[in-house]
């Protein structure tokens, strides 16, 4: 596991150098002037690289230039987008493992109904309904501005405050998402369910929690972690309309602004970023994948090759085991 873990950290490292260096040299090596990118006269009149304080040779330029966007904090966003995952997920794992271990009842078509309308609907058209009807005629929730987690000077801030602003972004993200994962986590335990180690498991005496718990979840789990690792990019773009409807001062609405005014440092900026975060995410996604199926860290890439090189070494076994755990 640990060898494993250190390969993927690596692995990160070597693309995030990787994409900082290429925006390094289209934006700041190549022989091109880039205050004719932008407009505003704060940029026309001064050096472009010294606006960003990055000066000296090469190499110093480049480092100067990655522990810019390393110190840069997009705190309103990431707020937005992990919130909004945990709230769907919350949502749906349960209502998902429901609705497939009870097939065609009430609460399975009610989901249906329900999944159908969170796919239907847009982010912006989302989450004007619940501004409308939660923020403003209700007065349940706030339907603009920001409040640090940490505590502030001012009454706005703290975790009360913070989650208490967000909750309209995150229930937002939990309708349009949350129907997908509902679908998905249900068609995946269905189909786990009808497995052999699963009837073997039952015709055994287990009980049907054990059998959810030890062969079904886990097994029906591995898509979704996927798809969650590939959701989050998404989710990155949907927060432009949700930080739209909701005044939030985050990337998304950061990033519509600064294109308009072409502001190449803030779109420079906010696209190293945004691959960042979405670098970090996926790394997270693969170690939770490699921790629900031990079998990705179990032989090593170059034992493998070697061994089927070999001349009259003989073929691996195949296995019909299932994913994460059998029967013994």
């Amino acid at each position: 596991m640990l060898a494993y873990l250190v390969r993927r950290i690596a692995w990160a490292g070597v693309l995030f150098l990787a994409i900082t260096m290429v925006t390094f040299i289209l934006f700041f090596v190549l022989p091109v002037s880039s205050a004719q990118f932008v407009r505003r006269t704060e940029f026309e009149s001064n050096d472009f690289k010294r606006s960003l304080a990055i000066d000296g040779p090469i190499y110093k330029q480049y480092w100067q230039f990655v522990g810019r966007i390393v110190r840069h904090a997009a705190p309103v966003t990431l707020s937005i987008v992990i919130g909004g995952a945990i709230v769907w997920m919350l949502i749906a794992l349960p209502v998902g493992v429901l609705s497939a271990v009870r097939p065609r009842s009430l609460l399975d078509r009610v989901t249906m109904v329900g999944v159908l309308i969170g796919i239907s609907a847009h982010p912006l058209w989302i989450g004007l309904m619940l501004s409308y009807f939660v923020g403003y005629k209700w007065q349940l929730a706030p339907i603009n501005g920001y409040c640090d987690f940490a505590f502030a000077a001012t009454s706005c801030g703290g975790p009360i405050q913070w989650a208490y602003h967000l909750m309209l972004p995150w229930i937002t993200f939990a309708i349009l998402f949350a129907a997908l994962y509902v679908r998905m986590i249900r068609a995946n335990v269905l189909d786990v369910l009808d497995e052999d180690y699963v009837r073997t498991a039952r015709a055994k005496g287990m009980s049907e929690w054990k059998v959810l718990r030890s062969h079904v979840l886990r097994n029906a789990f591995l898509p979704v972690i996927t798809m969650l690792g590939m959701d989050i990019a998404v989710t990155l773009n949907a927060a432009v309309f949700v930080e739209t409807v909701y005044g939030l001062p985050g990337l998304g609405r950061t990033a519509v602004r600064a294109l308009q005014r072409q502001d190449l440092p803030v779109i420079l900026g906010i696209v190293v970023w945004t691959t960042t975060i979405i670098l970090v995410l996926n790394l997270i996604v693969d170690l939770l994948y490699t921790w629900l199926d031990p079998r990705v860290r179990s032989v090593e890439p170059g034992k493998r090759s070697a061994r089927a090189a070999m001349p009259g070494a003989a073929a691996p076994p195949t296995s019909t085991a299932p994913a994460v755990q059998t029967i013994r």
